[in-house]
């Protein structure tokens, strides 16, 4: 093993293990608005910009995931999945796009959303939020609290999106997403963001299932369609939890 793949996974479980000791209150009360929300029948969604999509998409629709959490996709902000792939970036900064966005959306007051963003300095994440809230959601955001103070918001508010939420969970990701340096390397490379916000997410979403289970509620969850009769069991709890997921159709 060369010695940056053992910096990395290094920097990877170091991470991991800040987050499991410094959000731990925060993570807990993220899944309590999750398993409140999911007890009540309320609507719930994720939604992540570029890369940040990725954890956003890693609780929908998965084996051992929670049935009724849904992706809120932004046509050219889902992943890398438009070209050219700067366009996505370019629509991030898109004022307007976040309301128009959100108001065609079944989402309704009391309904829960979580909103992932590195940097939380862009204007789509802020805006969705802001509005979001303003529409009487919950809304939870995963991000970077070293951003804020370190970069720019390029929000017209000069706020972030840890400014609009009900609840913040950090990644505590340093500026700039990389982990590893070398001398033949202009700048820093080695992103373990991914990892860290999917396991946040992760996270919050073993805790809901474990108050759901503790209070008597049965938990919405998906088995993987890998092992026998794994299809015919998702199809009943799609169809037991029809009005309240939007991704089959």
């Amino acid at each position: 093993m060369s010695d940056l793949v053992g910096r990395y996974f290094d920097a990877a479980v170091a991470h991991l293990q800040r987050i499991r000791t410094e959000e731990a209150a925060n993570i807990e009360r993220a899944a309590e608005l999750l398993a409140e929300a999911v007890a009540r029948g309320r609507r719930i969604f994720t939604f992540g910009a570029g890369h940040s999509s990725l954890a956003a998409q890693d609780v929908v629709y998965r084996a051992g995931g929670l049935v009724v959490i849904n992706l809120l996709n932004v046509p050219g902000m889902t992943g890398v999945n438009v070209m050219p792939a700067p366009l996505g970036s370019a629509l991030e900064r898109v004022s307007g796009l976040a309301t128009a966005t959100l108001d065609l959306t079944p989402a309704q007051a009391g309904d829960l959303l979580f909103v992932i963003s590195l940097s939380g300095r862009q204007v789509m994440p802020v805006e969705l939020a802001q509005h979001a809230r303003a529409r009487g959601l919950h809304v939870v955001g995963v991000t970077s609290l070293a951003y804020p103070g370190e970069v720019t918001s390029q929000h017209p508010s000069g706020t972030y999106l840890k400014d609009h939420c009900d609840v913040v969970l950090d990644s505590k990701i340093a500026v700039g997403d990389g982990e590893l340096t070398h001398p033949g390397a202009e700048t820093t490379f080695g992103s373990v963001s991914t990892i860290v916000t999917s396991a946040v997410m992760q996270a919050v979403v073993a805790s809901a299932v474990g108050r759901l289970a503790d209070q008597g509620v049965t938990p919405p969850l998906f088995r993987s369609g890998n092992v026998d009769g794994g299809t015919d069991w998702n199809a009943k709890a799609m169809a037991d939890n029809a009005e309240r997921i939007f991704y089959t159709f």
